[in-house]
């Protein structure tokens, strides 16, 4: 059997490898950390596509399709708008992320990923732990059971902060101790506590990547954690402009309703005229498409009416 390919075949090969995605806002992001919390920080350590990965995902066999921004701008809109999630797996990223051991526990239940840890069992931990800045430290939440909320006194604080430091100090010296007299080290790890520094390489997709920000951006999310999500936002902001937009308007800045509200609004509203509603989304949006699918929802909603 012949492993020729046929010369259209060839040629169009050919093209695609002079086509391979480079973003320049990843570029410049490149090994260029932004510092975490106390002693953490996130790097791009290396990437793969660019906003043009994902329309050329959507188009499959169209090659590097239409060169027109605004159409690929309006095509991104539209597969992120109706949840199309392959073309967004088409991008990775691949970053070099050092955080307290706390905050790994919750990342990693973003289980999308590859995730390469520093390990205790091969090498010495570092003598790094989170000192939290008083300004985050606040009172047990009364209705969230995991979050914070009220302030607490400034000699509160000086007291947490002072006896972090000493158990901090102690289990220094306790892990000192132990690989002196040689204690296996997957054992002499034992006694430090989560507050101790890790790190890793992380590589994930678009597609769930916006799905970790979508959690961890929140205003609910664990302030330590925030953090990274906004560190790794400003990276991906400046790598997928397009992508991220759509991203912040479908999903960042958007709200979802349940059956029951839905409901609720279909029987208490007074709807106004489609006509006159129409006109002004079309200029708020500036696209024909989303005007008519936002209409579609109204007319759900039963809050406008047909003249």
């Amino acid at each position: 059997m012949s492993e020729i390919l046929p010369p259209r075949i060839i040629a169009e090969e050919e093209e695609r490898k002079t086509l391979r995605a480079i973003s320049f806002g990843a570029e410049k992001w490149l090994y260029r950390p932004i510092k975490c919390l106390d002693n953490g920080f996130v790097y791009l350590a290396d990437y793969a596509g660019s906003d043009e990965s994902v329309t050329q995902a959507a188009r499959v066999s169209y090659g590097k399709g239409t060169k027109k921004i605004n159409e690929d701008r309006g095509l991104i809109r539209y597969l992120k708008r109706h949840q199309h999630t392959t073309p967004f797996e088409m991008v990775e990223f691949k970053f070099h992320c050092k955080m307290p051991i706390f905050v790994a526990r919750q990342w990693i239940r973003h289980r999308t990923a590859s995730v390469n840890e520093y390990s205790a069992r091969y090498s010495e931990i570092k003598d790094e732990f989170y000192l939290p800045e008083p300004s985050a430290l606040k009172k047990q939440d009364k209705m969230n059971k995991q979050g914070r909320n009220e302030e607490l006194t400034d000699k509160q604080k000086h007291f947490i902060l002072e006896v972090l430091k000493r158990e901090y100090e102690n289990q220094r010296k306790m892990y000192k101790a132990f690989n002196e007299i040689e204690l296996a080290r997957e054992l002499a790890r034992v006694g430090i506590a989560v507050s101790n520094y890790t790190e890793w390489y992380w590589k994930i997709d678009l597609h769930n990547l916006m799905h970790f920000l979508k959690l961890r951006l929140d205003k609910h999310a664990q302030y330590e954690i925030r953090v990274y999500a906004e560190a790794i936002a400003r990276i991906v902001k400046n790598a997928v402009p397009l992508c991220y937009e759509a991203f912040e308007d479908y999903v960042l800045d958007s709200i979802y309703f349940s059956g029951p509200e839905v409901r609720f609004m279909q029987s208490h509203q007074i709807p106004v005229a489609e006509a006159v509603i129409r006109s002004l989304i079309l200029v708020e949006f500036g696209n024909q498409r989303e005007t008519e699918e936002f209409m579609e929802k109204l007319r759900k909603l039963k809050l406008v009416f047909t003249i």
